[in-house]
């Protein structure tokens, strides 16, 4: 009898343990936006293997990057369960390039939403320090519809040329982190392409705050760790530039990441590989 009590007891309390827990799955992806000089990589000719890609793995959120607005339409209209979150960094509206956060809006329910510039002046569409444009950083508020759990999802692209809008950019999603964690206290994923490489000061600062989910995962990551393919496919992919970053505590928990390197026709449907992570919140 005691052995069956302590039985039940562990077999109640493990089954507790898998019903607190919400799984969530995460992509970053920068899809390429659409350039006339892309030759054999036209986005006419390889949109449909990368909306077919995104459509496979079924994440629950996608933070995309250097999505113009008919590029958002198009993979609106080929992820039917997914809606977005984000405005365009040109104008704040339509203009120019998103960091979109595609959800889906079977199993999430956004909350509330908002885009700022990487910038001293965040509200406005602006670019400071040595950056070459502007630069935004989009974040949403979601409910898990049958856990009721809430988590911010904050997504991004940093700036291929200028080192200090980098790091200040980084800082400035640190200090946007603590923020959205004082109006709601719940998990934080933060995600995007940062043109920047593992040893440089902008994903230190970042360590200092937050997890990469390569590194943490409790399988060990799988596929190659850098993500920059330049559309060169007999090359290895040159600099580790997209990641997956978690809350520094045990409420957190990255159970898979995975760096994405599907091909088609000897061809990568973007000139980065995609990078996910499953991530259990509690």
């Amino acid at each position: 009898m005691i052995k069956f009590s302590w039985l039940l007891f562990f077999l109640l309390f493990s089954t507790s343990e898998i019903f607190c827990q919400t799984e969530l799955k995460v992509m970053s992806y920068n899809i390429r936006y659409d350039a006339p000089n892309d030759g054999e990589n036209l986005w006419e000719t390889r949109k449909e293997k990368l909306s077919a890609l995104m459509a496979y793995y079924n994440v629950d959120f996608i933070g995309t990057q250097e999505v113009q607005h008919h590029q958002l339409e198009y993979l609106l209209e080929k992820l039917p369960t997914h809606s977005y979150a984000g405005v365009a960094r040109t104008d704040g509206k339509k203009e120019g390039e998103y960091s979109a956060i595609l959800y889906n809006k079977e199993k999430y329910k956004l909350i509330e939403q908002s885009t700022f510039w990487l910038s001293l002046t965040p509200t406005v569409p602006s670019k400071n320090w040595d950056a070459a444009i502007e630069r935004i950083c989009t974040y949403g508020l979601f409910q898990h519809v049958a856990s009721k759990k809430f988590v911010w999802i904050l997504n991004t692209h940093f700036d291929h040329i200028g080192k200090e809008s980098r790091f200040r950019a980084a800082g400035m999603i640190v200090e946007k982190i603590k923020e959205l964690k004082k109006k709601r206290d719940c998990p934080v994923v933060f995600m995007g392409d940062l043109n920047a490489t593992p040893e440089e000061n902008t994903i230190e600062l970042l360590n200092q705050h937050l997890r990469d989910a390569r590194h943490v995962s409790k399988l060990p990551a799988y596929g190659p760790e850098n993500t920059w393919n330049a559309f060169e496919f007999t090359k290895k992919p040159d600099g580790r530039i997209d990641y997956v970053f978690v809350e520094d505590n045990d409420r957190t928990r990255v159970s898979r990441f995975i760096t994405i390197d599907d091909f088609y026709d000897f061809k990568y449907p973007s000139d980065h590989l995609p990078v996910m992570a499953h991530i259990q919140i509690k």
